[in-house]
């Protein structure tokens, strides 16, 4: 074959769907291991949450993954994840079957390599082949026979080969330069957790640690007495919504937040949905410029995580879900006290005192309101939070310079795998390539 040979990719490959997931198969005597739609990525297996289902001899036959074996995503309720693809490696010994959630890709071995064909495979979904196929209204499927009819450029096995060589390579320096940047990405917040703390907290970030019931916190210096959230702020709490709930006609539509929009760093204002409710219950869970919210419940390394309201919609409600708090602002700035929650300090009292459940963890007002705060004079908070202000501008600044690399890396490893088994690059023979050569 050559590369004006444009073939189905039938006529390399075998397509199959896996094997329906039902009841009838949830227990037996042939308890086989699966793989399914979750454990596949973007040219990740993802082995960490295996699930098993009865699967007799002859449909092991049938559904049991060969190494070189390409997997696809084949539903998704989004299309920027359907078609996601991974090669099986055998990672995992004895036989593993496969779920009808995945296509099996299977290269003719006398055609076709399986690593070339797992390299094509990231191809077509990267480059949006996969998901131009995609039909469905809420959830998106490709099918077999459609994945069937899909054109490839075939290379002489030898040349698939060397494809690929040329690509595991290549990808890995992009794929190590992708994970130091995320590395340090991952320290810049860690200079700025360590530096809010110790800002806020001065000794918080060493090794000795004071007495008494907050033993992480060290002794405070007189001019920042330690006081309960209570004696200096209060806090609002929200609607309950309710659809049956009769209103008169002294009602008001009012915009209002729930939990998915209160993030720990930003408060999320994409999707804002409105309620309507007496006007007496609206004005008792109004939120005001400078208000703090907190989430009731969450991850439990986010919970009690403060942001502050600059009132960016008018007459904005919160869900009971949602805490308000209202500092006196002669006593208590409000960005100091979303600050504060983000300190070690902070982070350790919402972390020993939520309540945990299996994924999730919640807090209680009176907690919130237990919270012991540093307090110097409101003078000296703002002028804490004044320099950590310009402290994290710089920050934000680097990670987004961060940001742009990880995307402009991202999209270079992308067009360089579809240069590559398409035939718009000449692979070198030995060594690397300069991309710049490269038609993106």
């Amino acid at each position: 074959m050559t590369w004006a040979q444009n073939v189905a990719l039938r006529a390399v490959a075998d397509v199959s769907l896996g094997r329906q997931r039902s009841p009838q198969h949830a227990e037996g005597p042939f308890m086989v291991q699966y793989l399914r739609a979750a454990n596949v990525k973007d040219g990740v297996l993802d082995l960490s949450d295996m699930k098993s289902m009865n699967f007799t001899p002859g449909e092991q036959r049938i559904f049991a993954l060969h190494p070189g074996d390409v997997l696809v995503t084949e539903g998704s309720g989004s299309l920027s994840s359907v078609g996601a693809s991974a090669v099986w490696q055998g990672e995992i010994k004895g036989p593993i079957c496969f779920q009808n959630t995945l296509l099996r890709l299977r290269p003719r071995s006398y055609v076709m390599d399986g690593r070339f064909l797992g390299w094509w495979a990231q191809s077509a979904f990267g480059s949006g082949v996969f998901a131009s196929l995609a039909g469905g209204a809420n959830i998106y499927h490709l099918s077999a026979e459609r994945v069937r009819a899909l054109r490839i450029k075939v290379p002489p096995p030898d040349e698939q080969r060397r494809i690929a060589d040329f690509l595991d390579v290549e990808t890995a320096r992009i794929d190590y330069l992708v994970g130091a940047r995320i590395r340090q990405r991952a320290m810049l917040d860690e200079r700025w957790y360590a530096g809010v703390s110790e800002t806020l907290i001065p000794g918080s970030t060493q090794a000795a640690r004071g007495a008494g019931p907050w033993p992480w916190l060290p002794p405070m210096q007189k001019e920042r007495p330690l006081v309960r959230l209570g004696y200096v702020c209060r806090l609002q709490g929200g609607i309950t919504v309710d659809g049956n709930r009769e209103v008169d006609r002294d009602a008001v539509t009012r915009p209002y937040l729930r939990v998915a929009n209160v993030q720990s760093s930003h408060i999320d204002l994409t999707s804002v949905t409105e309620v309507t409710v007496p006007r007496t219950m609206a004005e008792r869970s109004t939120l005001r410029p400078g208000d703090v919210l907190m989430t009731e419940g969450g991850d439990i390394d986010k919970l009690g995580r403060g942001t502050v309201w600059d009132g960016q919609l008018e007459g904005c409600l919160h869900q009971n879900h949602v805490f308000a708090l209202r500092p006196e602002p002669d006593r208590l700035d409000a960005h100091y006290l979303a600050l504060m929650t983000q300190t070690l300090h902070g982070r350790a009292y919402f972390e020993s005192t939520g309540s945990r459940t299996t994924n999730l963890a919640s807090t209680s007002s009176s907690k919130i309101m237990s919270f012991p705060i540093p307090l110097p004079p409101v003078t000296l908070q703002r002028e804490l939070v004044c320099d950590l202000m310009r402290r994290q501008e710089v920050l934000n600044r680097t990670k987004k310079e961060l940001d742009r690399q990880l995307a402009l890396l991202t999209e270079r490893r992308q067009t360089l795998i579809t240069a590559a088994v398409t035939g718009q690059v000449d692979i070198p023979t030995t060594g690397g390539q300069d991309f710049s050569t490269v038609n993106a």
